[in-house]
């Protein structure tokens, strides 16, 4: 119970300084290509984020593809967004979060009812 405390304070950015150092850091570079923080889940890493990204609306997961291949667009170009884009960015806006804890509990809901996953990964 006390490491949970003092994981959470070393990693609260209102407490500790080096933290709101790091997120002021990557929240400016995430702006430089109008990236969020959610779209840098990748749905190949994790069976959970790509069944949150499926029960998202489609505009949303349009949206956010939109600004990954900008992203991707800009990169290939070495260049940033305008300074003008870069102000109305907003990096921290959470879209996924809600959604992969709803997955995320069900998830181990099920676990603890004994029931089988939704989904199971298959190597091939």
């Amino acid at each position: 119970m006390a490491t949970s405390k003092l994981v959470k304070a070393i990693l609260d950015p209102k407490t500790n300084w080096f933290a709101a150092v790091h997120k002021k850091t990557i929240e400016t570079r995430l702006r430089k290509y109008g990236l969020r923080y959610d779209d840098l889940y990748d749905p190949m890493e994790s069976l959970d984020i790509k069944e949150a990204l499926n029960r998202l609306p489609r505009e949303i997961v349009d949206a956010r593809n939109q600004r990954l291949l900008r992203a991707m667009d800009l990169s290939m170009k070495h260049e940033y967004l305008s300074p003008e884009l870069q102000a109305q960015q907003t990096p921290f806006r959470s879209y996924l979060s809600d959604m992969l804890a709803l997955v995320e509990r069900e998830k181990a809901e099920r676990q603890a009812l004994g029931a089988l996953p939704l989904q199971q990964r298959t190597i091939p």
